[in-house]
């Protein structure tokens, strides 16, 4: 099969904006199964196997066998946070894992240490660390992290870099026009330090693309759901990838939505509830900030179960997402649904769901995986929205200036991620989506 797509030589650099829970359970991860000490489950591009060809050209191959996938041995990781401690401290600290799944790697996780943030209180207040670049405006923000990418370019001597934002949840940013929806005003924005229009992963992603780097949302930030950022990375011609990391309770909605749907039963209401305790938690403790989180999470569930679609099924569903910051759980989360439908002529029915999860474990594999798509998607020429993406993430990127819908629907999700796969390797992209 004929691929167009430059081979995966080389270094490539991973800078995780964020060094948590998640990120040094993704980096520690990664570290341990190249050491062959720890398996990277969960992982799609290391362990899912798809079909190409059809007929006697059949065959079942992992992604890495169709495509050219960097390898674990070829990551090198970076990461920017307002904590100062390294790698290692950090994952010793965030209680994910345990300490006999550290230690191996403990001398190239110290190694790992993190660059002062581009940080503005305003957007995570529950935030106290003081490893923050002293930045008078957005702009300087921008050109003081498009030198750290050089530096650690030049530095760990990578071929490609990655730049994935793994940190807290900011506050809300409604999308506003007169700021987000031309390159232009955006950039006047920022060198005019429009702080509530301009994020900081705003600048965090506009360095990324401007230095030719893919750029990954993990968390539900407007970031690059902007038209301004659509066109800075149709200019840069690079790959953009988000919002928010589906781990636990939206995998599930996503994936048990369908079966509702699929089966024609009516849903009159579905209630969303969790708790959890690590950093996440306690910055969502915030009201601004869940209402980012929020927004992501409600907008899964109306884009499966269509009113328009069925009317008689799904006309005005109650449909409620709650997230309580309880310390106790740290990184152990637990979701509850609790789903009322309707069946044969009307009568009531429950659905319970109880996830008890853990929310770096579900991540990692998640972050990974992004990183090492997106960055053969930078290789084959793709840019701007990677909607094939979508499958990894909980609130998928669409042109809603255009009344584009976003597909949520898990199993069309990973059709088209199979798909965009196929294409790249050379071969046919012959699955449909109805």
């Amino acid at each position: 099969m004929n691929s167009n797509v430059k081979p995966a030589t080389g270094k490539l650099g991973i800078l995780v904006v964020g060094n948590g829970a998640v990120a040094t359970t993704f980096m520690t991860g990664v570290l341990m199964a190249r050491k062959g000490l720890g398996k990277p489950i969960g992982s799609m591009t290391q362990y899912d196997k798809m079909r190409v060809g059809k007929g006697d050209e059949k065959k079942y191959l992992k992604y890495g066998e169709v495509v050219s996938l960097a390898t674990l041995d070829d990551i090198v990781f970076g990461c920017w946070d307002v904590y100062p401690q390294n790698a290692y401290q950090s994952a010793v600290y965030a209680e994910v894992l345990k300490r006999e799944d550290i230690d191996p790697v403990r001398d190239e996780l110290e190694q790992i240490v993190p660059m002062k943030a581009a940080f503005d209180k305003n957007y995570a207040k529950r935030l106290d660390g003081d490893n923050v670049k002293d930045c008078k405006t957005r702009w300087e923000m921008v050109e003081a992290l498009r030198e750290d990418i050089r530096s650690f370019k030049a530095e760990k001597k990578c071929d490609r870099i990655v730049v994935l934002w793994a940190a807290s949840t900011e506050i809300y940013v409604p999308v506003e026009e007169k700021y987000h929806y031309k390159l232009a005003d955006l950039e006047a924005a920022m060198k005019a330090d429009e702080r509530l229009y301009v994020a900081p992963s705003m600048c965090y992603a506009y360095a990324a693309l401007i230095e030719g780097c893919p750029f990954v949302m993990g968390a539900p930030n407007t970031t690059v759901d902007i038209p301004a950022m659509w066109e800075l990375a149709e200019k840069t011609q690079m790959p953009i990838a988000g919002k928010d990391f589906k781990t636990g309770q939206t995998l599930v909605k996503s994936g048990f939505a369908p079966i509702i749907g699929t089966r024609c039963l009516a849903l009159d209401g579905w209630f969303s509830t969790n708790i959890l305790g690590n950093r996440d938690g306690l910055v969502l403790d915030e009201p601004q900030n869940f209402r980012t989180k929020e927004v992501s999470k409600l907008s899964t569930l109306e884009t499966i179960l269509k009113e328009d679609e069925q009317p008689e099924l799904y006309t005005n569903y109650y449909h409620k997402v709650r997230i309580n910051y309880y310390p106790p759980r740290n990184d152990n989360k637990e979701s509850w649904d609790n789903i009322d439908i309707r069946g044969w002529m009307g009568y009531p029915m429950q659905i319970k769901i109880n996830f008890l999860c853990r929310d770096s474990i579900l991540a990692a594999p998640v972050c990974l995986d992004l990183c090492l798509l997106i960055d053969l998607t930078a290789r084959a020429g793709r840019f701007g929205i990677q909607r094939f993406l979508s499958f990894f993430l909980k609130s998928p990127m669409h042109d809603y200036t255009k009344g584009e819908e976003a597909v949520n629907h898990l199993y069309r999700q990973h059709t088209m991620l199979k798909n965009a796969i196929r294409e790249m390797g050379g071969y046919e992209a012959d699955e449909e989506i109805d």
